[in-house]
């Protein structure tokens, strides 16, 4: 076998372990109601992310979209923490290091090195663009929980909180927030007693 075939072939293992981020699923629901995949999320994410782009000058557009690819990868092993669960899991971080690590197991040491180096980046917002992509991370969730057919007791209020510090990183996450923050306080008074 050729150095090319192993690489590849080691390439492959990882995108099929990968793949099971289409089966994770998350809290949020989607508009006919049933449960959104991670790999769903992160797909908006990135189509967020782009649709900015133009209002995002002096950022990488590419650093900024690899970052939202990873974010969640290691999501694939262990599965999600509902947002409003994440601050009741102390060692959530620790395990989403190590997922992320046994999942990019199988990648030649360049391109694993470069995985783990952008998720890395990202969970300790390191760079300007592993700091705006957590924002936009947060408002995705949130407009998610706009979108979805959830519940009826469903805790819209949550939104009015949740990321606060993540998106207050910049003048478009800031904006955005103000617009998902009305349509979430539209909800609430909409919302049956």
């Amino acid at each position: 076998m050729s150095d090319q075939t192993r690489r590849l072939t080691a390439i492959i293992a990882f995108l099929q372990a990968a793949a099971a981020l289409k089966d994770t699923l998350r809290s949020g629901r989607t508009a006919c109601g049933r449960q959104e995949s991670t790999a769903e999320h992160s797909w908006r994410l990135c189509l967020m992310i782009m649709a900015c782009e133009r209002d995002l000058p002096g950022y990488d557009l590419a650093q900024l979209l690899k970052l939202a690819i990873v974010h969640d990868l290691g999501e694939a092993i262990h599965g999600d923490t509902p947002a409003t669960e994440q601050h009741q899991d102390p060692d959530r971080a620790e395990r989403e290091r190590r997922d992320m690590s046994t999942l990019c197991a199988p990648l030649p040491e360049d391109v694993r090195a470069d995985m783990l180096a952008l998720w890395e980046d990202y969970a300790q917002a390191r760079s300007p663009e592993a700091r705006l992509v957590k924002g936009f991370d947060k408002l995705e969730t949130m407009l998610q929980h706009l979108a979805g057919r959830n519940a009826l007791d469903f805790d819209y209020a949550f939104n009015l909180t949740y990321g606060a510090a993540q998106t207050s990183q910049h003048a478009v996450l800031r904006d955005i927030r103000a617009i998902v923050d009305g349509e979430t306080k539209d909800r609430i008074l909409s919302q049956p007693s």
